[in-house]
């Protein structure tokens, strides 16, 4: 193309610097990056990276902290921690402030002052062997009666014998407290620890006396009980002549606990007499009777029925005092020539036979004795009907 006398040469390209590309040499664009400005946030190192000599590949240079644009120094300051007191040296956790550093656990925490790792809890003193201990603390005839080895009477009247022996020494007196660490025998035989509680009903027979030894030589009704049975104690007595719905436990504590009247469980009888008894004549007995100086507590008579010279009566006690029904009943006029017990509290004599032993059910005893593990009573929900709603008022 020709360019006519107006139009000048055009102007030519400055010519590129030769040699190999150098950041230094391209002015106000040098640094790492393109468009980095100058004069920006202090601890970067601005320029090339220089290779050191004799150090390996990716190697941090020498020299001031090595970091991203505009962080913070890897390296902070020695002297008193800043922020929440984080302590950066797990040596020296114990002096850090509250919410400081704690060895080997998060940060965060408090400063533990244990030291070393926890360790396993001592094994507890094994006790002695051969001879068993007291099973519960409190007065030696107590524990003996818990244990089920006598009544706490009868256990008094076994020290005195010299038979109970404590800790290697024969008793005197029946005046001693002892612990679970009291090591305790009867007749040389170490006293073994109580079992569970157990209740039996047991469908006495006429003929026999309710007692473990009979002065005159008469059957008792341990002697007519099951061989298979434990020492058991009776819970309260019948007479010779009476029969039905008698109570065994092995335990002393329920034996005492179920003949106090303080209890207040409903004994039930089937009372036949000899007579033709009246309202009128049982009203003395509902009302509390005066028998040869001794208070008769109110009982619950109801006439049943009238048969030939004899009537049926039900009556109900809460005391039972010896003989009392028969006692009360002559008082009155009248003759028993039978009675029967058919309830001792919740528990009843139903279809079991004369002479007939059955146990009652664990959950059975717990739960009417109140002991521990009894299923407490569910509370009876209330439930209150709501009417129509109020009607709006024109």
């Amino acid at each position: 193309m020709q360019y006519g006398k107006f139009m000048s040469k055009p102007p030519s390209r400055p010519a590129k610097p030769s040699g190999p590309k150098s950041r230094a040499s391209t002015g106000p664009k040098s640094g790492p990056k393109a468009g980095f400005k100058p004069g920006s946030k202090s601890g970067f190192k601005p320029g090339p990276k220089v290779a050191v000599a004799g150090a390996e590949r990716g190697a941090k240079p020498e020299g001031r902290p090595f970091g991203k644009p505009g962080g913070k120094p890897a390296a902070k300051p020695a002297g008193k921690p800043r922020g929440r007191g984080i302590v950066h040296d797990e040596t020296d956790y114990s002096s850090a402030p509250r919410g400081g550093f704690k060895a080997g656990g998060k940060m965060g925490g408090k400063p533990g002052a244990k030291s070393g790792p926890r360790g396993a809890k001592p094994a507890p003193e094994p006790r002695p062997t051969g001879t068993p201990i007291a099973t519960e603390d409190g007065r030696i005839a107590k524990v003996l009666a818990r244990a089920g080895v006598a009544s706490r009477r009868e256990a008094e009247k076994m020290i005195e014998e010299g038979r109970i022996s404590v800790n290697g020494k024969v008793l005197e007196s029946p005046a001693l407290n002892v612990t679970a660490k009291d090591r305790i025998t009867v007749d040389g035989v170490p006293l073994a620890p109580p079992e569970a509680p157990r209740i039996w009903l047991y469908h006495k027979p006429v003929g026999l006396v309710t007692t473990t030894s009979d002065e005159k030589g008469r059957e008792t009704i341990f002697d007519k009980l099951p061989e298979e049975l434990p020492r058991v104690m009776s819970i309260g007595r019948l007479d010779l002549n009476s029969e039905g719905l008698l109570l065994l436990t092995n335990d002393g504590g329920i034996k005492r606990k179920l003949e106090l009247p303080s209890t207040g469980w409903l004994r039930k009888y089937r009372v036949r007499v000899n007579g033709s008894p009246t309202e009128d004549m049982l009203k003395p007995l509902r009302a509390g009777i005066m028998v040869d100086g001794q208070k008769f507590q109110p009982m619950e008579v109801t006439l049943d029925r009238q048969q030939g010279a004899n009537a049926w009566l039900t009556v109900g006690l809460r005391e039972g005092k010896n003989r009392e029904i028969r006692r009360a009943m002559a008082d009155i006029g009248l003759t028993v020539n039978r009675l029967i017990r058919v309830s001792y509290g919740p528990f009843q004599l139903g279809e079991l036979k004369e002479g007939e032993v059955q146990e009652l059910r664990p959950k059975v005893v717990r739960d009417q004795l109140g002991l521990d593990g009894a299923k407490p009573d569910k509370p009876v929900p209330s439930r209150q009907r709501r009417g129509p709603p109020p009607r709006k008022r024109s």
